[in-house]
Order: structure tokens, then C-alpha cells, then sequence
């Protein structure tokens, strides 16, 4: 499908982010072109504690000035494969350590007009340890229960797409398994 772009010109560039007018052909031979946001990707974690409990986050997104609950996440760093930015975004806003971490899914955040993928990973056999927020970050951890998780999906409490998502994943596909 990339063969069909036939140019990029760049709008706007951030140190998170570059918005680009990309014109690419239709099936027809007509040129089209759409204004993208190009994203280096995120890591999410489902960090999972040993009684089966689910750390959370609420964390200030100025966004949307609210406070949201979520799982840790980040943005991937140059170079930075997603495993490793899954590993680092844990420690910096819970301050956990996983003995082990695997992937689960990679979802396209909102492909309309944005290439951002965040690749979601398991985190278990954690072990404590002190956050290392970065500058501006408001973060508390909220353990809960996969029943309490399941209750905040429900009562629309839980508003941040990423973390609906791979709640349900985790909830439906790798939970119920272990449940078994």
C-alpha cells in the first residue's frame, strides 16, 4: 500500500510528534491527500501483582484537564524497541519490576489520521520498588481487583481508550485462560 504515497510534506514538527500532508493514489489513478499525524508508537503494560491484582494509574492529562485512569504507558524512544519502553514505562510511573513481560497485542490508536500503534504487554512477578516521574507527570498507582476492573469499564470510569482496550483483551483472552 505504501508504494501508493507519492509524497510527504511536513507541517508541523514536535519533539512527540510530526504532522505531514501525505498525497497518495486512489485505485481511480486521482491523487487524494490527507493531513497525518506521525507518532514513534507506545508501550502499554497490564502489570499484574501475584493475587491476581491489577495496578492502575490516575494520571492529570492536561488534554483533556482531567484526571484519567490508566494503565502505565509510553512513548517508544528512538531506537527503543516497544519491549524495553514496556519495562521502563512501569518502573518510572509505578514503580514496579517485572520478572517477566510479553507481548500481547498491537492495536492502531486511531488510523484515520494518526500511525500511532501501541503495543500492549503483561507484566507479572513485580516487585516493588520507587517511581521516577518525569517532570510535569501527577501519578498515583490504584491496585484493583479484576472484578473492580471490570466494575470502572462498566460505570464509564475508566475513559482512556488505550487502557479500555487492553483491559477487555486482558480480561476476556489471558485472565479468563488462567482462570481455567
Amino acid at each position: 500500500m505504501s508504494q501508493r504515497i507519492r509524497q510527504r510534506l511536513g507541517l508541523y514538527e514536535s519533539d512527540r510528534f510530526r504532522i505531514e500532508r501525505v498525497e497518495y493514489e486512489l485505485d481511480s489513478g486521482q491523487v487524494a491527500a490527507r493531513d497525518v499525524i506521525q507518532h514513534p508508537g507506545a508501550a502499554v503494560v497490564i502489570p499484574v501483582l501475584p493475587d491476581g491484582r491489577i495496578c492502575l494509574i490516575r494520571n492529570y492529562r492536561v488534554a483533556v484537564d482531567a484526571q484519567l485512569i490508566e494503565l502505565p504507558a509510553g512513548t517508544l524512544e528512538p531506537g527503543e524497541p516497544p519491549l524495553q519502553t514496556a519495562a521502563r514505562e512501569l518502573t518510572e510511573e509505578t514503580g514496579y519490576r517485572a520478572g517477566q513481560i510479553q507481548p500481547l497485542l498491537t492495536m492502531c490508536m486511531s488510523p484515520g489520521i494518526l500511525n500511532e500503534c501501541m503495543h500492549v504487554f503483561l507484566a507479572t512477578q513485580l516487585e516493588a520498588g520507587s517511581c521516577d516521574l518525569q517532570d510535569g507527570e501527577q501519578i498515583e498507582t490504584w491496585l484493583v481487583t479484576p472484578r473492580q476492573a471490570i466494575e470502572l469499564l462498566q460505570s464509564n470510569e475508566i475513559k482512556d481508550a488505550k487502557t479500555v482496550a487492553a483491559l477487555l483483551y486482558y480480561l476476556r483472552f489471558v485472565a479468563q485462560q488462567d482462570d481455567q
